[in-house]
């Protein structure tokens, strides 16, 4: 009897997964996965086309612009997302006297997020162009958004490109933190599968998975183009 218990006990050790589980719930993760993307492209365009002007505030001459936009930046890249995202949707409302959509203050909240962050790749950007090109245009007597708009900006983008497209890596991961205010992306179907199915290892291994094999790709892009622009920058 005591020769049987040990093997006994060895197999009831060895676990039994259902890795078709995410095959048999993929209607609920796809929904996931859409509003996931959906998020993270609006979230995307909008702190792209405000880093912009987060640049352009930061590199003003007038001190309490630049003062007050290298505040900003400082304040979101220095706090974590997830504080900021139940600030805005738990806080905000109190100060408004409105209460916001979950959508609404995962959008306003990771927007001025990563604004801040493609703000500071695109003052990078700008400080390493030549100086010579901001003197010709100077001489052409282009205004400063025009100077901006027509010669900056254009080289400026394409010198962070491989920048801006690893924060938009980080930014597609970090909307795993809306599953926290009840929206219906990816992570949170994912922890609904699991709840109803007992199952948080397969589950939750799949939607890790998805993840990364959308993540990966964009993750080697970012890499081949950053090696192309180191070569043609040599």
């Amino acid at each position: 009897m005591s020769e049987m218990a040990p093997a006994i006990a060895f197999g009831a050790a060895v676990p039994y997964f259902e890795w078709d589980l995410a095959f048999r719930y993929n209607r609920l993760l796809l929904q996931g996965l859409r509003t996931t993307l959906e998020i993270s492209v609006v979230i995307m365009a909008l702190g792209l086309v405000l880093g912009i002007f987060v640049a352009a505030g930061r590199l003003s001459k007038n001190p309490l612009i630049s003062r007050s936009v290298a505040a900003y930046i400082e304040l979101f890249r220095g706090t974590p997302a997830l504080v900021q995202l139940v600030w805005f949707y738990y806080c905000l409302p109190i100060f408004l006297g409105v209460s916001l959509p979950g959508y609404t203050a995962i959008v306003v909240a990771l927007t001025l997020n990563v604004s801040a962050f493609y703000g500071e790749a695109y003052r990078s950007g700008i400080q390493a162009l030549p100086k010579d090109q901001i003197d010709s245009a100077d001489v052409l007597g282009l205004s400063y958004f025009q100077r901006l708009r027509y010669v900056v900006a254009p080289q400026a983008f394409r010198i962070v490109i491989p920048v801006l497209l690893s924060l938009s890596i980080s930014l597609f991961k970090d909307t795993s933190l809306v599953s926290t205010l009840g929206v219906g992306d990816l992570m949170y179907e994912g922890r609904v599968v699991a709840t109803q199915t007992y199952r948080p290892i397969e589950i939750l291994t799949s939607v890790a998975a998805i993840y990364f094999l959308i993540a990966f790709p964009v993750s080697l892009l970012t890499r081949r183009l950053e090696l192309r622009m180191a070569r043609a920058y040599r």
